[in-house]
């Protein structure tokens, strides 16, 4: 019996390609390590939101991750019969390739409305994908004279480093097509590889990767006809399957491709913009001397001994971990804020911080409290400093409006927040997938509050006259439980903004977020997290509003400017009055 043989699969999506796959990241990197794979390569379309939580599983798993994305690409004004739209899968082979591919992915995203993106040969040269390999995988109606002009195009922009991807799925036209591919490949060198054009890990989620189509096309499963996949074939086969199906050469070359890969998260290297340290000035003298600029403003009749000594602790422990940088640009941020008049106030943990205090971050005097600054930073925990900054929310666009100015849109951006699916928006979209009646979909999903957690309660189904010994409310439970926590699509956070001293977009992708003016990352707070990039929090607060607008009436009143640093520390008449 001959021996299975080794494959790297090349081409896979996950549930970050949204609506399309059907599988977590972990739960395909786990699949690919049990089969014995060589390597994996997660390839969501024109996206890098799941590669963190791939990354994570790989390492945990010991498997080799490929990085890198997948694109449609269209002939645009070049468009003939002898062309037709082809996907084109595109590997990192290292850093620069990395960086490459996520600038290349944020200019299709940043000039495209939010959630989309158009790619056609004009938009596209290979002297931008440098240090990247290609697959391209055209269309199975593609003919001869197609798949001859997809070869001259690869062979002028990606020449020593393009493959031709074969997908056989055990349809009818798989030896057709093979055979039509080896022609191609004959004349022009390119060799094939084979590429799975994987969607889910197991087969069992065939059903789920149903409804998922059925919800982007916006019709009742029973109306999707040819854009349903034929069968399950796109799962992550066994390696036996897979030399059943693939000839031997094909397999094999699955690996060469994957040796040019050698890439991983880890060569990422966050820096700090270097804005916010004077000519002249270290980030550690700096923050040093606005410190005790500020300590002299707090203590005008002098700094006590005690209060020396925090300071002191506190900067030894900052040049510790290095976060001299983080402390400097929220303490530009709120110098930016205060010069416009915009009322703002640290709060959280970093009201234990006897320099946050002094930069004007808090208000709070750390000396008065028995907080422990360690509770805000320590060596121990290995956690980045979190100061969440408060700012009235009628004028917070003007800071976040400042941090693009100020970096631009390519050092700047916030924080992405994955949306997922809940019970009422699982309900919804497998009920219309499933053909259920909207009014019965509609009140099934009314009958689900936040409170009842994160799964579905049967008994809501019972109360309304639907059986769960039915076979289609049976498929809608089962369907709707496999969806809960898949996410639906990216949103921006309410705040929170990552800055760099490079390119952020050669870090990680930016996309345009649904506001006007905001552009966001690709990755969540708990990707920023594991890959330790810093971000700032500029939160928006009504009540600093309405703070705002009382000392302006106090003011009045008085006859004077009333800021928030008049409001005394104790206030007896006030708190018996409360």
């Amino acid at each position: 019996m001959a021996a299975i043989p080794d494959y790297a699969e090349l081409r896979c999506v996950s549930n970050f390609s949204f609506l399309r796959g059907a599988s977590l990241p972990e739960e395909l990197v786990e699949r690919a390590r049990q089969l014995g794979y060589t390597a994996l390569a997660l390839t969501d379309e024109c996206s890098m939101s799941g590669i963190v939580r791939a990354h994570t599983a790989a390492k945990q798993h010991e498997l080799k991750l490929l990085v890198g994305s997948q694109f449609r690409v269209d002939w645009g004004i070049a468009s003939s019969d002898d062309t037709t739209p082809f996907d084109l899968t595109v590997l990192a082979c290292n850093l620069n390739g990395y960086g490459n591919l996520c600038q290349f992915i944020t200019k299709l995203r940043r000039s495209a409305p939010k959630g989309s993106y158009h790619l056609d040969i004009s938009n596209l040269s290979g002297d931008e994908l440098a240090d990247c390999v290609v697959l391209a995988s055209p269309k199975r109606m593609a003919e001869p004279a197609q798949l001859a002009t997809v070869a001259q195009w690869l062979l002028d922009q990606f020449i020593g480093r393009c493959w031709f991807g074969v997908d056989l799925l055990r349809i009818l036209t798989d030896e057709m097509w093979l055979h039509r591919l080896r022609e191609v490949s004959a004349f022009s060198a390119i060799p094939l590889v084979a590429a799975g054009d994987v969607h889910f890990h197991v087969r069992s989620r065939k059903p789920l990767q149903d409804v998922l189509t059925a919800t982007r096309v916006g019709k009742p499963l029973t109306e999707c006809g040819l854009e349903l996949q034929p069968n399950s074939e796109r799962h992550l086969r066994t390696r036996l399957r897979l030399a059943q199906t693939y000839p031997e050469e094909l397999l094999a070359e699955t690996l060469n491709v994957a040796a040019r890969c050698d890439f991983s998260l880890d060569e990422l290297r966050y820096q700090y913009p270097d804005e916010v340290v004077p000519a002249g000035e270290t980030p550690a003298s700096y923050l040093r001397r606005i410190t005790y600029e500020g300590g002299g403003r707090r203590w005008p009749q002098g700094m006590p001994a005690k209060v020396q000594s925090q300071i002191e602790h506190e900067l030894a422990l900052i040049g510790d971990l290095q976060y001299e940088h983080y402390f400097l640009t929220v303490a530009d941020i709120v110098a930016f804020a205060r010069s416009r008049h915009i009322l703002c106030q640290g709060r959280g943990s970093a009201a234990n911080s006897v320099i946050c205090y002094c930069i004007g971050v808090t208000e709070v005097d750390p000396a008065r409290m028995s907080m422990l600054f360690e509770r805000f930073i320590s060596k121990d925990r290995n956690e980045p400093p979190d100061i969440d900054i408060d700012f009235e929310h009628e004028r917070r666009e003007e800071v976040l409006q400042y941090l693009y100015t100020k970096y631009g849109r390519d050092r700047a951006a916030l924080t992405g927040v994955v949306i997922s699916y809940r019970p009422k928006s699982a309900i919804r979209d497998v009920g219309k997938a499933l053909g259920f009646a909207l009014d019965t979909v509609d009140a099934l999903a009314k009958a689900h509050v936040w409170w009842d957690g994160n799964e579905v309660q049967k008994d809501r189904f019972e109360e309304l006259g639907l059986s769960i010994d039915d076979l289609q409310v049976r498929q809608l439970l089962q369907l709707t439980g496999q969806l809960l926590g898949f996410p639906r699509h990216l949103s921006q956070h309410t705040g929170g903004f990552v800055l760099t001293k490079g390119p952020l977009s050669r870090m990680v992708p930016i996309e345009n977020a649904s506001m006007v003016d905001r552009t966001v990352l690709q990755w969540d707070k708990d990707d920023l997290d594991a890959l330790g990039l810093l971000k700032v929090d500029c939160l928006a607060l009504g009540m600093l509003t309405a703070i705002r607008k009382s000392l302006e009436f106090i003011g009045t009143r008085k006859g004077y400017v009333f800021e928030m640093q008049d409001i005394p520390a104790e206030d007896t008449e006030t708190y018996d009055m409360v």
